[in-house]
């Protein structure tokens, strides 16, 4: 019986893979406990199903991506999750200007910061050369 040989993943980068995938499963609480009774009247069940299918599938292909970047060493999947962030904080932004902080907001800051967090690791310390493109 032989064994391949696994290269064990630097410390940064696996602090980046649970970070991020502690964020996404925040995504996933949010995502869950959504307050939908705001928008309900105007928007039929079907598009609110729609839209929590499309939100799934989102959370499933950014855990894809993060798997590609810490396991893979891909660093285009690693740009890609640091543009998401920045999309995220983007439209974070928006809706903290338009409605304010409301209590359903701390779970999508705590999930931009542990984001924030693991990006930050994924580009110092022992993941530089991590990464092969």
């Amino acid at each position: 019986m032989t064994t391949g040989t696994t290269t064990s993943l630097p410390r940064n980068v696996y602090w980046f893979e649970v970070l991020l995938l502690t964020s996404l499963m925040l995504d996933c609480i949010s995502v869950a406990f959504q307050d939908r009774t705001t928008i309900e009247p105007t928007m039929s069940a079907g598009v609110v199903a729609a839209a929590n299918t499309i939100a799934a599938g989102l959370i499933m292909l950014l855990t894809y991506l993060v798997w590609l970047a810490a396991h893979a060493r891909k660093n285009w999947a690693r740009a890609v999750l640091t543009a998401s962030l920045a999309f995220s904080v983007v439209s974070l932004a928006q809706i903290v200007s338009d409605s304010g902080i409301e209590p359903g907001l701390w779970i999508d800051i705590a999930s931009c910061g542990l984001t924030l967090a693991g990006l930050y690791l994924s580009y110092t310390g022992d993941a530089r050369g991590w990464f092969n493109g």
